[in-house]
Parts: C-alpha cells; sequence; structure tokens
C-alpha cells in the first residue's frame, strides 16, 4: 500500500523484460548477420547490426518503462545511458571489445556507488530503486546496498575474465546462461535477509521483478 492507501501497482515480468529485452535483440539480430566464420569484415558488421539494434531497443525499453510504470528508475536511466555511449564507441571505432567494456562499467558504476554508499551509512540502492519494498528498514537497505554493491564488483571481475578468455559469440552466450541466472540466484538470496528486516512475505516476488539492472 503507498502512503494515499492504494495497493502498489505490480509490474510482473515486464520489468525483467525491460533489463534483458535489448540483451535478446542484440542476440537475434548478431546470429540474423553474422557471416561464415571465415569472414572477419562480416563479423564487425554483424557486430555493428547488433549494435545498433541494442541501442534502439535500449532507448524503447526505456521509453517502455516510463509509459507503462509511470517512471523510469535511476539505474536504468544510468545503464541506458552507458549502453548508447559504449554502442557509439563500437560503431565509430569497429571494434566489439567496447560493447564487451560496456558490463564491466557498468558492474564496477554501481558497484563502487552502493558500496560508497554503505561505508557512508547511505542506502542508495534505496534511493536507486525508488523504496521498491514497502517495509525493510534501514539496516535491511543498507545490507542490500552493500550485498549488491559486491556482487556487482565480482560480476564486473568475471565479465573481464571471460571477454579475456571467450570468443565474442561465446561471451554472448554467457551473458544469457550465466549472468542472467546469476543475478537471479544472487536476487534469492537476499530475500531471507529482507524478510529479517520488515519485508512483507507477499512482496518477496517483487524483490526479483525489481532487481537491480544487471547490464
Amino acid at each position: 500500500m503507498n502512503e494515499q492507501g492504494k495497493p502498489k501497482p505490480k509490474s510482473g515480468w515486464l520489468n525483467i523484460l525491460v533489463d534483458y529485452g535489448p540483451l535478446l535483440v542484440f542476440l537475434g539480430v548478431y546470429k540474423f548477420y553474422q557471416p561464415p566464420e571465415t569472414s572477419t569484415f562480416g563479423e564487425i558488421a554483424a557486430v555493428i547490426y547488433g549494435t545498433i539494434a541494442f541501442m534502439v531497443a535500449a532507448v524503447v525499453a526505456l521509453v517502455f518503462s516510463k509509459f507503462k510504470f509511470g517512471h523510469v528508475s535511476p539505474m536504468l536511466i544510468l545503464s541506458t545511458a552507458l549502453i548508447v555511449g559504449f554502442g557509439g564507441l563500437t560503431i565509430w571505432l569497429q571494434d566489439e571489445k567496447f560493447i564487451q567494456i560496456k558490463p564491466t562499467a557498468i558492474y564496477l558504476l554501481f558497484g563502487v556507488l552502493l558500496i560508497g554508499g554503505w561505508l557512508r551509512g547511505k542506502a542508495l540502492l534505496q534511493i536507486l530503486l525508488e523504496a521498491a519494498f514497502e517495509g525493510v528498514d534501514r539496516q535491511g537497505w543498507l545490507k542490500l546496498s552493500r550485498n549488491w554493491g559486491i556482487f556487482f564488483v565480482l560480476m564486473a571481475g568475471l565479465n573481464e575474465v571471460l571477454r579475456m578468455q571467450l570468443s565474442f559469440e561465446s561471451w554472448l552466450w554467457a551473458k544469457l546462461w550465466v549472468f542472467m541466472p546469476l543475478s537471479f540466484l544472487f536476487t534469492f538470496t537476499q530475500i531471507p535477509m529482507l524478510l529479517k528486516h520488515g519485508l512483507a512475505l507477499e512482496d518477496r516476488d517483487e524483490v526479483v521483478q525489481d532487481e537491480p539492472p544487471t547490464a
């Protein structure tokens, strides 16, 4: 319930679609234009087409969030800005490394912000998620900010390891089959802690639906 006594609108799984839809669009376009393994130029072209689609999809997701939910979270604005920025560098310089570095930049940015806020006694995640979980007390938000901050830093390190060890296509599939499951698993591990700090039992599904964007 909000402060006017009206039920909080349920976003369902649309939030997850907003977060991961652009990635699926990138994968689809990249695979559609992917050339034979012997064609180096064709590989770059496929990356550029996929990057353009990724940037457009990210902006569309942001606009959809605004019109569907009535607001856009600060974290989504930041992540979309970085997608467009690093995507522009990828297209301009015709180098797929920039689209691979983008998740590292997002993870490190959010990780440093959240851990820095926690060290100063500020639960920045509460601000970035606009207090999505009703009933959670200040200590709960501080712990959640700290935990997500540490998780983001670890994910930045994992992205760099996979980026250097895998081919571009294998790295793309790792985004879907490694990073996304890890993000959901980590989110679920936070529910018991949040329940101890005031999260209503009936709101536990919202923890998954309103997880921070994960690059």
